[in-house]
């Protein structure tokens, strides 16, 4: 029987793709038997828009079966393509009349490409009996403004050691044009022209010799490639990041930490022990920088016991050496730990070194320390009680210090604005005690609506217009004030307002006498379940000294040229 020499190389493909799907199965399978080895990532490609590119099938580069085999086989390339954004496959037409996407046995050619030629390209190989087919994904990027690259792009890298020297050709230009052919190539570092020769540094044709590596070197150097071929102009950019490294070293690892002058570490019993190893590792071309713990001649691995946990971390230079540090914990830490040996240990290509650690207990300071947390524990409780106790003086002294007078910042005329009811006590209060004490003692200017309103003037208008112009409105509550008229609603309804949606002013209530029934008053009800409610407590009030005047005028604005007098005062007759 002779078998198709394809059934081979269908057959052992999966053993040499590396794609991103796994194998094929049932559900790769189309619906006319291909197998799809899904989307191959290593081969996707990226282009300049508006420059030459060419995609290849990774069917014959990575299976390592020529085009013309293939076709001798009786086996027939397509090309389809999914456009950026959609899900429909398409047939690729390559007979269009400006001849711009172009097949060439294994080869698409893009001349030249555009932003529109995004997406993911299909070569299938397919016969009558078998069907093979992956994707290659294409990206064609417009260069950065005022840029000569993307920061998409993504760059090829090259170490270049300091002060040695280094050799950089312009990559991935082979096959695009004959060797006959002498391009023209100029070189950019950063998108900045370098110059053909300098001391340390010649550019010749596509490549350019560092003869000494210096650290402003680093960067990203791009050759922008142009020729002719064909009666088309082509342009190729290709950039490599270069990065400096240190020098060359013959070092071996330096072990910081435990040093070599066998610093004690001490541990407590029954607490967690930690054990740094940390270790410097000296750049060295393609070395392995490895760091671990023994105990005992035992090599720690993560999760080796319960009783012991490992963490590392990792930090490099700007030329590449490297420190790891390796913290060992030993948890509840006993009398039988002290008796281990700890050793850190780090290699590289030149050579192995070690540095064991060396464990002392710590001697405790019981009663010291219970003395301590005594003392303090005191003195938190003392500032706590003189806080609670003399709160309101500690914020009158520091607003008497460092408040900020409102007076110089709002515009507004009056302090405080009293709102009460219109009956022959509550008024005597308010004016002989309430007002008197605020505006001779404090120093407020005060506003009462039937005092200082004029006469033939809207009652509505003027109670609005007085509370705008206040900083403050004190609202004195008393059974009597729940059954006033429209006025006083409208003072509390106003001030309610104003604080609750711009924030202009600020409500304090004052309890002149017991009120049962705030409910009954909507706006009343929210504001005593949101505001303190200072009370007024007749005789026993009658010292300014007293909490009820320090409360007031803590609620009012700042004053800091004008302060309570420090005098016994009787306010009551």
């Amino acid at each position: 029987m002779v078998l198709n020499p394809w059934l081979f190389i269908l057959c052992n493909t999966a053993a040499i793709f590396s794609f991103s799907g796994t194998s094929p199965s049932s559900e790769n399978h189309q619906s006319d038997s291909c197998y799809d080895w899904g989307v191959y990532d290593a081969k996707s490609l990226q282009i300049y828009d508006g420059e030459l590119g060419k995609l290849t099938c990774p069917l014959f580069s990575e299976a390592r079966y020529n085009y013309s085999t293939s076709l001798a086989s009786g086996l027939s390339l397509l090309w389809y393509w999914i456009r950026q954004g959609q899900d429909l496959e398409e047939p690729i037409d390559f007979r269009l009349p400006d001849n711009r996407i172009l097949k060439e046995r294994d080869v698409v050619w893009f001349q030249p490409s555009a932003v529109n030629d995004s997406g993911l390209y299909i070569c299938m190989l397919r016969n009558s009996t078998f069907c093979q087919r992956v994707a290659v994904p294409l990206s064609v990027l417009q260069k950065d403004p005022s840029s000569c690259v993307s920061s998409k792009m993504k760059h090829n890298k090259m170490m270049i050691p300091l002060e040695t020297k280094g050799d950089l050709h312009c990559p991935d230009i082979e096959g695009y044009y004959p060797p006959s052919l002498q391009p023209s190539i100029r070189w950019y570092k950063d998108c900045q022209p370098l110059k053909d020769k300098s001391f340390e540094k010649e550019v010749i044709g596509d490549r350019i010799v560092i003869y000494i590596m210096r650290k402003d070197y680093a960067g990203n150097y791009t050759c922008i490639v142009n020729y002719t071929l064909h009666n088309r102009s082509h342009v190729l950019t290709r950039t490599t990041t270069v990065r400096v490294v240190g020098m060359p070293s013959k070092r071996k690892p330096v072990i910081h930490h435990p040093n070599k002058d066998q610093e004690v570490v001490k541990v407590s019993l029954g607490d967690t022990a930690e054990l740094l190893c940390h270790v410097y590792f000296p750049f060295l071309m393609n070395s392995p920088t490895e760091a671990w713990w023994t105990v005992d001649g035992k090599k720690l691995e993560p999760f080796t016991t319960e009783r012991y946990q490992l963490s590392s971390s990792f930090e490099s230079t700007e030329l590449d050496d490297r420190t790891i540090k390796i913290l060992l914990k030993i948890m509840h830490f006993t009398e039988e730990d002290l008796k281990h040996n700890y050793v850190c240990f780090a290699k590289n290509n030149e050579g192995e070194v070690s540095s064991q650690a060396f464990l002392k207990l710590r001697v405790t300071y019981t009663m010291e320390l219970a003395c301590g947390l005594g003392i303090t524990l005191f003195i938190v409780v003392s500032l706590v009680i003189v806080y609670h106790v003399y709160w309101l003086e500690l914020v009158l002294l520091y607003r008497a210090n460092f408040g900020t007078d409102e007076a110089n910042t709002d515009g507004k005329e009056y302090d405080v604005y009293i709102s009460y009811a219109r009956n022959a006590e509550e008024e005597e209060f308010v004016l002989l005690t309430l007002r008197a004490v605020l505006e001779n003692e404090f120093g407020y200017k005060v506003c009462i609506f039937d005092r200082d309103s004029l006469p033939g003037g809207t009652i509505t208008d003027e109670t609005l217009n007085f509370i705008k112009k206040s900083r403050r409105i004190i609202v004195l509550l008393s059974p009597n004030y729940l059954l006033q008229g429209t006025q006083e609603l409208l003072e509390l309804k106003a001030g309610i307002s104003n604080m609750a949606l711009t924030g202009s002013i600020r409500v304090v209530l004052v309890q002149y006498k017991a009120v049962k029934n705030t409910s009954a008053v909507k706006e009343l009800k929210r504001a005593c379940s949101a505001l303190t409610v200072i009370k007024w407590r007749g005789e026993k009030a009658s010292d300014l000294n007293c909490k009820f005047w320090k409360q007031i005028h803590v609620a009012l604005p700042v004053k800091r040229d004008l302060r309570p007098k420090a005098s016994c005062e009787k306010l009551l007759s």
